[in-house]
């Protein structure tokens, strides 16, 4: 039987640790959800004493120690940090195995979850040197990557043979944080927990789905590292491909991580690779006011830069239930508001009877706001035939009392340390995406040509976006 469990944070002092990781192990450790035997490392070549790693934690969790009372001194007792000397080879992997083996009580067993909170170009030397001085004889080993999961296809199929000689696929806990928002893990509930939707989900009721993530800021001082990626590595090619996979697939044999996951493969590789004639891309200029910059404006970008902040790309699936329905796929920086978003349209009522009726639409609202939203056709009172658009609205905050939503990195290190990989992308999901944009990420690279149209900042996005999501069947309200 496990009796110890340890996660070690690479990466300790970085901004992913800081600003998500820790908060969310305390607010596990507040829950009374973490075991008592788990205990928290942070390892980093930043030089810190032990006092310096605790009040670091404490600044990220962001409150006072006051109000953090009994929980959080109970928390740091969990935390030990160990500096990395990164001159010394594996030494400091050596230290790292004996202070987990001094956790050990007698002949227990122990889980290891390694979460590589690091960039991704050293995640395999990182992991070879996990793997040779620190795996668990007895109990579990598990490394926690963050995406992005290569650059491309082919570099995503590299970087998964140079972790398979050390770790095989179940030891390997990819994150999207997305996987771990409350409303997208409601998606699947809401489709088979629903027989009206059941019944309605697919090509004989459905015209046109819009999956969109938007974001109100720019690359706020990041442009160097965002210039490498772009919106559709950073947004398109995962966040919204696990929107798309969990709206698309079939029914799973069950919520187990292998069938759920086994079917998301399944629908994600029946989408053919995105074509350049159906994509719009942008990048944002400074705003109409001047007060915020405008992408080139960062000082780490180049004033020839081709890097899509916007982009919009129409994706289709190629089976029964989905024929011929577009799947309209938007993402972009800088834009007028921030949002995420599922919006289902409905193919059109016949004129015949009732004039002036907007598509009904599901609205499934995964950030700000949560909600479900239901927007239908009704007679307007009085005494002449006319219709109004109605809506049947479940919005968290108003109709749940007190909902308790937990940060997405709760539920997926809790999954991690569970061993339940259903919120973990598997290596057959990451292949079928990258296939879906490697060719139109080589076409708009590699094409001099290609060059990404205007918007200022705090707009809705480029010249003619309207038109183009129109043209795919997609009707704004009247």
């Amino acid at each position: 039987m496990v009796q110890s469990s340890v996660i070690v944070i690479l990466g300790a002092s970085g901004n992913l640790a800081t600003k998500k990781l820790y908060p969310a192990l305390f607010n596990l450790h507040r829950r009374g959800i973490l075991s008592d035997k788990l205990q928290i490392i942070g390892f980093d070549p930043t030089h810190m004493s032990h006092d310096d790693f605790i009040k670091h934690i404490q600044s990220s969790v962001g409150e006072s120690s006051s109000e953090l009372g009994d929980h959080f001194k109970a928390f740091t007792e969990r935390c030990s940090y160990i500096t990395i000397n990164q001159d010394a080879g594996d030494e400091s992997f050596v230290e790292l195995r004996k202070r987990m083996e001094g956790f050990i009580q007698g002949d227990d067993a122990q889980n290891r979850h390694f979460y590589m909170a690091l960039p991704p170009g050293i995640y395999v030397k990182v992991s070879e040197q996990l793997r040779r001085n620190c795996y668990s004889e007895k109990g579990d080993s598990q490394i926690i990557i963050e995406k992005p999961f290569g650059h491309d296809l082919e570099s995503s199929v590299e970087l998964h043979k140079k972790l398979e000689p050390n770790w095989k696929e179940s030891e390997i806990f990819r994150i999207d944080h997305y996987l771990g928002k409350e409303m997208v893990k409601n998606i699947l509930t809401l489709r088979f927990g629903n027989p009206m939707f059941g019944a309605l989900w697919d090509c004989n009721h459905i015209d046109n789905v819009q999956i969109s993530m938007t974001e109100a800021i720019g690359t706020e001082g990041r442009g160097g590292y965002f210039d490498d990626v772009g919106i559709i590595r950073d947004v398109m090619q995962n966040h919204l491909m696990q929107l798309m996979a969990l709206t698309t697939m079939e029914r799973p044999g069950s919520f187990e991580a292998e069938d759920l996951r086994k079917e998301k493969a399944r629908v994600l590789r029946l989408v053919p690779p995105l074509d350049i004639e159906h994509t719009l891309v942008g990048q944002f200029t400074k705003s109409s006011d001047g007060k915020n910059p405008g992408y080139k404006d960062e000082d780490d970008v180049s004033d020839d830069s081709r890097c899509a902040t916007f982009c919009t790309s129409v994706a289709y699936v190629k089976n029964a239930r989905w024929e011929g329905v577009p799947f309209i796929l938007k993402s972009g920086k800088a834009l007028s508001e921030s949002k995420t978003e599922i919006r289902i349209q409905l193919k059109d009522t016949t004129d015949a009877m009732l004039r002036d009726t907007n598509h009904n639409q599901l609205i499934i609202r995964v950030q700000p706001d949560e909600a479900v939203r239901l927007k239908m056709n009704a007679k307007l009172p009085g005494l002449e035939l006319q219709t109004v658009t109605t809506e049947l609205d479940l919005t968290y905050a108003r109709t749940v009392k007190d909902p308790d939503i937990p940060e997405a990195y709760e539920s997926l290190l809790l999954d991690a340390f569970k061993g339940d990989y259903s919120e973990s992308v598997s290596e057959q999901e990451l292949e079928a995406s990258w296939k879906i944009f490697t060719p139109l990420l080589h076409e708009l690279e590699g094409n001099q040509a290609i060059k990404p149209k205007e918007y200022a900042y705090g707009s809705d996005g480029p010249d003619g976006l309207e038109d183009f999501v129109a043209s795919y069947q997609y009707q704004r309200e009247q």
